[in-house]
């Protein structure tokens, strides 16, 4: 498993401006979610935001034939009840989307993957991908498994008792009797904001010390009574695992969590006092996402063993009040989903036994998954029972898989400008600034499809990326070795246009440099950095 600590935390700053992410690891991943938490398009017909859902336990399954531990296996879509058709229709009206990036698609019936999409240009890696605030349900399993092996006794615990050694400021009645449930259904009381999106949490990142934050958060209501989305709620969770564990989170997951499950491969970051990020940034491939929904999907049991308790499953997925929201999972009529800033989304619709992950980099997705569901993969699921074969859709459908996956057909390069031959291998010093960047340099090749960039830190460290320059992403390891696409081109003789795609944490930068003289600026977001040629 690779881990991840705080002194990891502080080179990932600088080195996520090498990548040319302005997101810093400060402002958190996932914790930007919209102004309101990106639920579903009110018009969407699964369940309207405002009604009560209904709590979406299954009936006790008479059990799969097979756990996915070691991995999923495939079935075609009518093996299952589903029309491919509708399937590989879905695929094509994402790949028509504008405004929306998606990386991929799987759905999963009756334990069996019937799709599994991966759009381009994630599709050359099918790599790890930040949840984002989907990391949220992740969290609030944990607390789940930690009361069923007895280290938290229940819900009603008050968070305060969980903390005797720390000095907590702005200490009422009503932080006395907030319990580890207000948390969990992001009703803690405390005097948290959204608007802006993550105010808060922000805040909090800011602070030297991000559990005495939340602690120390005054409450603005009696705990229960008001419903507000906050990351610190979810911070204290993860604090409190460790403080009655004595493992972080990621530890602890580790351990009683993804090892049952079958997962390891995973980075989940800390703060600066060693504990995991509750609210965010845990990262996973999609076929791992998936495995949370399923063990939902079975009431918390995994090949012989009770992770979570029945009752947990039935709390957890069930509402608070008027809100559609349980213990950090978003409630629809017919299920209930993981949601992330992007489109990272896990869903479960118990009826129907079938489990569904996105990923994804951003845009208007709240309408475009909505519609997804409501017009394509729900209405899919036409059979309980195995449909007659239908050879043909499966064929439409692994078609629509494969062009999703297609890269664009490379253009011609055009001849290279002077400055880029001049420039060619050449080092250009950059002046001084916080992000730990000593040099740049690009190398031309005449007749080439591609272009190298490298780039080094004043710690000693170097990126090296490669650039396509025909209009097709080149692929290179980033941070954590997740991977970045690449591609650019001359926008005139002296000015190089950078596109970058940090598709496993879901950013994306366009980048100009400008070559004049002895001289090269990097130009990113506003900010520009100057770099003198080496002598």
């Amino acid at each position: 498993m690779k881990t991840s600590g705080s002194e990891e935390a502080k080179v990932m700053s600088r080195y996520r401006f090498v990548l040319f992410v302005l997101l810093v690891l400060v402002l958190g991943a996932c914790s930007s979610t919209s102004t309101t938490p990106s639920t579903l398009a009110p018009t969407v017909s699964l369940v309207p935001p405002t009604a009560v859902a209904t709590p979406t336990v299954a009936p006790t399954p008479i059990g799969p034939d097979y756990w996915p531990t070691e991995g999923w296996r495939t079935s075609t879509p009518e093996e299952q009840g589903m029309d491919s058709e509708l399937l590989a229709e879905a695929l094509d009206s994402l790949r028509e989307q504008k405004g929306f990036d998606i990386h991929n698609l799987t759905v999963i019936r009756n334990g069996y993957m019937v799709t599994d999409a991966y759009f381009y240009p994630f599709a050359q890696s099918r790599s790890l991908h930040d949840l984002a605030s989907a990391t949220k349900s992740f969290t609030s399993s944990l607390i789940g498994i930690a009361i069923n092996m007895g280290y938290i006794e229940n819900v009603e615990q008050p968070v305060l008792d969980f903390f005797p050694e720390r000095s907590v400021a702005n200490v009422d009645a009503n932080k006395e009797v907030m319990t580890v449930e207000d948390p969990l259904t992001m009703s803690s009381g405390l005097e948290c904001s959204h608007s802006p999106p993550d105010k808060t949490t922000h805040e909090m990142m800011d602070s030297p010390d991000w559990v005495q934050f939340a602690l120390d958060l005054p409450m603005a209501a009696e705990p229960g009574s008001r419903w507000v989305y906050c990351g610190p709620d979810s911070h204290l969770l993860s604090a409190i695992i460790q403080e009655t564990s004595g493992m972080s989170s990621f530890e602890f997951a580790q351990q009683h969590l993804f090892e049952p499950l079958g997962i390891s491969d995973a980075i989940w970051a800390f703060d600066p006092q060693g504990y995991t990020r509750g609210w965010s940034d845990l990262i996973l491939t999609p076929h791992d996402m998936a495995k949370l929904g399923y063990l939902y999907l079975n009431t918390g049991e995994w090949d012989g063993q009770q992770l979570l308790s029945a009752d947990w499953v039935a709390a957890a997925t069930s509402p608070l009040g008027s809100m559609v929201y349980g213990y950090q999972w978003w409630l629809l009529g017919s299920g209930y989903y993981a949601d992330g800033a992007g489109g990272q989304r896990i869903f479960v619709f118990p009826d129907l036994d079938m489990v569904v992950v996105t990923t994804g980099n951003g845009g208007a997705d709240y309408a475009v998954i909505a519609d997804l569901l409501d017009s394509y993969i729900l209405p899919a699921a036409e059979s309980e029972t195995p449909l007659a074969a239908n050879p043909d859709g499966v064929a439409l459908l692994e078609s629509s898989v494969q062009q999703a996956a297609a890269a664009p057909q490379p253009e011609p390069v055009p001849p290279l400008p002077e400055i880029a031959l001049q420039a060619s291998g050449k080092t250009y010093m950059l002046e001084a600034n916080p992000y730990g960047l000593l040099s740049a340099s690009l190398i031309f090749r005449e007749g080439r499809a591609d272009a190298l960039l490298n780039l080094n830190l004043i710690d000693g460290n170097q990126v090296e990326w490669l650039i396509g320059l025909d209009n097709v992403f080149r692929i290179s390891p980033g941070m954590y070795g997740l991977p970045v696409a690449v591609m650019g081109g001359w926008k005139s003789d002296n000015v190089f246009v950078l596109q970058t795609d940090e598709m496993g944490k879901m950013q994306q930068d366009r980048i100009e440099m400008t070559f004049e003289d002895s001289l090269m600026a990097i130009k990113i977001a506003g900010a520009t950095l100057v770099g003198q040629l080496e002598e």
